[in-house]
């Protein structure tokens, strides 16, 4: 679909959020939800901080996107989001009737934004989305698997301390 010009600038915002979760110690993912040319909400991965499988960055845009404009009809917005979308927020964005998904990097293991399959053009359904794909998908790629690999690099340091522990 087609990419304009402030695809990238709300991205950025995006990345932002993504980068509030890796503060966190949370999977660095980040959305911003855009209605008439200005964000009305913004969110980040809170799983472990919360112990929700539900708390993607997605969900909880949404979910602040439909209290600030008090209706669940998001048809006039668009969703930023750093990664693709998972099944459970590809199936949200469908039910809350996202006109439009701008998402940076793909998800080959789970993304259903056309990656590994593709809930939010299926005209089998009610609603479909208009997908834009790898928008900064370098950066926000780069803030995964930066995570990722020092995530792999605490673990193997935290092994290998209790290895020491029990000699």
């Amino acid at each position: 679909m087609e990419y304009i010009q402030d695809d990238e600038k709300y991205m950025l915002e995006a990345i932002k959020e993504g980068e509030k979760a890796r503060e966190l110690g949370e999977v660095p993912i980040g959305a911003v939800i855009v209605h008439d040319g200005e964000i009305i909400s913004r969110a980040h991965n809170l799983r472990e901080t919360k112990q929700s499988s539900i708390a993607h960055a997605e969900i909880l845009a949404l979910d602040e996107a439909c209290r600030n404009l008090g209706t669940w009809r998001l048809e006039d917005a668009e969703l930023y989001v750093t990664l693709e979308p998972c099944p459970m927020c590809a199936g949200a964005i469908m039910l809350s009737r996202v006109r439009r998904v701008v998402y940076g990097a793909a998800d080959p293991k789970g993304g259903c934004a056309g990656t590994f399959m593709n809930l939010l053009d299926d005209e089998r359904f009610n609603h479909q989305s208009e997908v834009v794909r790898g928008v900064l998908e370098e950066q926000c790629g780069a803030m995964l698997s930066d995570f990722f690999r020092e995530l792999r690099k605490r673990k193997k340091q935290e092994r290998d301390s209790a290895a020491k522990r029990d000699k």
